[in-house]
């Protein structure tokens, strides 16, 4: 297999590249009990200016899987602007936008569309941010949530490491 290539647009993102596996993952919303889980996703260049993006969960006992996201993130070449795009197996398409400075990457969603028959209440909002800690290596993400019902909480905090 050829080494990795990386596009120069990346850089700024490059710190999200590789496999990570949680070591601490807990979500919770007010109209569901708190809940764990454990989530392996990974960052993957292909030499264009984005990063390719797989996330799959799994009950951390059961072992089942739970939820799974695809999508890209895409950085506007020269700038810290950045676009992550991401498809839900539940039925939801998101468009988050924001920036990245340093080690530190917040987005919060432009546009979300979801399928005619997705379970109700709708998600209306999303906002996450990526803080990675080049001391301990470890990759902490916050992911807030809005739908039809509830305003914009806190719904999941994870912890990873690079495998």
């Amino acid at each position: 297999m050829p080494p990795v290539q990386f596009h120069p647009a990346v850089e700024p993102i490059r710190w999200l590249v590789g496999k990570w596996k949680s070591t601490k993952a807990v979500g919770d919303f007010p109209t569901i009990k708190p809940f764990t889980y454990n989530e392996e996703m990974e960052f993957e260049s292909l030499g264009q200016p984005l990063l390719n993006y797989q996330s799959k969960t799994c009950h951390p006992v059961a072992n089942n899987p739970m939820h799974l996201e695809s999508g890209f993130l895409r950085i506007n070449p020269g700038t810290s602007n950045v676009a992550f795009m991401v498809s839900h197996n539940f039925g939801l398409v998101s468009l988050e936008e924001g920036t990245v400075v340093d080690n530190n990457l917040n987005l919060k969603s432009t546009h979300i569309g979801r399928m005619s028959f997705a379970k109700d209440p709708a998600v209306t909002e999303i906002a996450r941010s990526f803080v990675y800690s080049p001391n301990d290596k470890k990759l902490h993400i916050t992911v807030l949530m809005a739908t039809s019902n509830t305003e914009l909480h806190q719904h999941l905090v994870v912890e990873y490491e690079k495998l």
